[in-house]
């Protein structure tokens, strides 16, 4: 074997060693998350708001429910917090029209990483061929505060096609508001990878959050092996964002990708530190408590363009092995992950209540939905012949009117969702993993909301399978 590689492997062993499993759940609203989710065609989306979910209250039916599966992985949590690998570099006053410093660059590249695939795909580009670049996330890359064209998707874009002029730079930004890796894993394949991308930008470190710790470490490893597998073999380059108070899941997510040594850029140690040293206010950057706006995602933009600018300079000297993804970092337990939705999957409320609409909410096309008032009449949507191994649900979390309701599986009750988000930013598509299983089988799924004094929305967005 050799030496390049055997150094690989020999530090994904030693990230695979012991970390307190962290228990999976969802809890309510979390304080000072902040993202902003797509709008439903009845309720106004104008406010900001985090990955929350409802308060699911498990229970037991007269049948017995499959064996389940233990997920959690070994993964130990590097410490992103420690910068000590840029003490090395002189600090100087941070002035934002004077562009970012020398010790902001340096606390940015957290992981330069194995850069062979991005280099080729640069190397690509120089030679005039054509380039897909694709960016995947919550609101940051969905532009919030900042729009289509001053986000810094766009903006790093630009520089591909001021960089390479002699290439077709095509882009795809795939940003949801209020949606994590867990749901980003089960799109991924429809938004990214059928795009057949060259380079992909993954940004979920404010939407990630701890009430998910376990889930989302898994589901972030899944997202990048499923971009890493990709037919078109494409570049992956990780970004790491914060909230005003510092909170973000950085670290969870730079010790997967550290596993695999991918780059991984850090705004969020880089503007902090900038904050700290008391050159600048968060008020510079961003407008709320955690979306950067046109200044923000600009500086953001430099950050990542100035790491690209160095691979670009150094294309023709960077070659050999690439990423070793031998190794799942975690357990791979989304490896096939997909969404089964009205366009793909055909689901029954024989009542009729529960239909099938062609519009958008909370930017995905086409879900089951009914609107009633007081009662469901029984309504029950019924997806039969599900095969999986682990099952989620997306569902529309609704200001002031999102009902209470069941899901069983294989006729038995396993877990209830409030769907309600009172005094809310707005109604968006929130996710809840049903169940994770032993092993894979053909089930049946059941949606049954609950009867509701006043007028109440249901939104069942898609079963995430895998």
């Amino acid at each position: 074997m050799k030496l390049k590689k055997f150094l690989a492997l020999v530090l994904c062993a030693s990230l695979m060693v012991t970390m307190t499993a962290c228990e999976q759940g969802t809890n309510g609203p979390t304080p000072n998350s902040s993202d902003n989710g797509g709008s439903s065609p009845e309720e106004s989306n104008d406010s900001n708001g985090g990955e929350n979910s409802g308060n699911n209250d498990s229970g037991n039916g007269e049948n017995q429910l499959p064996a389940t599966a233990d997920n959690s992985c070994d993964l130990s949590m590097l410490d992103a917090n420690n910068t000590a690998y840029a003490d090395d570099v002189q600090d100087s006053e941070y002035v934002i029209a004077d562009g970012i410093t020398d010790k902001m660059i340096a606390l940015s590249e957290l992981n330069p990483g194995n850069q062979v695939r991005l280099a080729n795909a640069m190397k690509k580009a120089a030679a005039g061929e054509e380039l897909t670049v694709a960016y995947i996330g919550g609101s940051i890359t969905q532009g919030t505060s900042a729009g289509d064209n001053g986000c810094y998707a766009r903006l790093v874009t630009n520089w591909f096609e001021e960089t390479y002029p002699d290439s077709k730079i095509n882009y795809v930004r795939a940003g949801i508001g209020a949606t994590g890796s867990y749901i980003g894993v089960h799109r991924v394949d429809t938004d990214v990878i059928s795009k057949s991308p060259d380079i992909v930008f993954v940004e979920f470190s404010v939407n990630d959050t701890t009430e998910n710790t376990q889930r989302n470490i898994n589901s972030y490893d899944s997202l990048l092996r499923k971009i890493w597998n990709a037919e078109s073999a494409p570049a992956i380059v990780c970004i790491g964002m914060t909230q005003e108070n510092g909170t973000s899941f950085q670290n969870q997510h730079y010790s997967v990708a550290k596993a695999y040594d991918l780059p991984f850029i850090s705004y969020r140690n880089a503007i902090l530190y900038a904050i700290n040293q008391g050159y600048i206010k968060w008020d510079d950057i961003s407008d709320d408590n955690i979306h950067p706006n046109t200044v923000g995602h600009k500086v953001l933009t430099e950050i990542i363009t100035h790491y690209l600018a160095k691979v670009n300079e150094n294309k023709d000297n960077i070659s050999g092995e690439e990423s070793d993804f031998s190794t799942p970092a975690t357990k791979d337990v989304y490896a096939n992950a997909r969404l089964l939705t009205p366009s793909s999957f055909e689901a029954v409320d024989e009542t009729g209540t529960i239909q099938a609409v062609d519009s958008e909410f909370g930017g995905f096309k086409g879900f089951w939905m009914a609107r009633v008032k007081g009662g469901f009449n029984g309504a029950r949507l019924v997806f039969k012949d599900v095969e999986a191994k682990n099952i989620g649900l997306l569902y529309g979390e609704v200001v002031g009117k999102g009902p209470k309701f069941e899901i069983y599986l294989d006729g038995v009750l396993v877990t209830t969702v409030d769907a309600n988000f009172p005094n809310g930013w707005g109604s968006y598509v929130e996710a809840v993993e049903v169940i994770s299983l032993a092993e894979s089988g053909k089930h049946t799924v059941e949606i049954v909301p609950l009867d509701a004094e006043s007028s109440t929305i249901l939104y069942v967005t898609a079963l995430a399978v895998s």
